[in-house]
């Protein structure tokens, strides 16, 4: 029988258990390492998130800060006098409200005053500018109430 070759193929698994049974699954250290693999992703995910979080506050605080100067000047040049409290800005109208500090989750401003005048018209000098009231140091490595 010249052209009759047969060919027997079985298909044996990759992996055996101990036992000597072929049944599919995953070892305990295959899923231990998964699970470390998840677990790390999972720590540098929350790390990540944090400073998202603290980039988001210190944003917000630049934004306030901005704003709570730009009502100091309007205030100032408007009424020929400085403000002298925050909640003057409010009641003048030149806030809506007065934004909680994002770093305190307080309305705690720190006003400082000076005797500068904006214009020679200015009778009264009084709140010249504002910072937050937090020590905490920024992610730039500063104090916050030094902003």
């Amino acid at each position: 029988m010249k052209g009759n070759l047969q060919f027997r193929i079985e298909w044996t698994p990759a992996r055996k258990r101990l036992s000597g049974t072929s049944e599919a699954g995953f070892t305990l250290i295959e899923l231990m390492i998964v699970i470390f693999i998840i677990a790390i992703l999972v720590g540098v995910a929350a790390l990540k998130y944090d400073q998202v979080v603290q980039h988001s506050k210190e944003s917000v605080l630049h934004t306030d800060l901005r704003t709570l100067r730009d009502a100091i000047d309007n205030y100032t040049l408007d009424k020929q006098a400085a403000p002298q409290s925050v909640e003057d800005l409010q009641q003048a109208g030149y806030l809506r409200e007065v934004p909680v500090d994002p770093i305190t989750h307080a309305k705690d401003w720190v006003p400082q005053f000076d005797s500068v005048v904006l214009s020679p018209e200015q009778t009264s000098t009084g709140m010249t500018n504002v910072h937050s009231n937090s020590n905490k140091i920024s992610s730039e490595g500063t104090p916050y109430n030094e902003w």
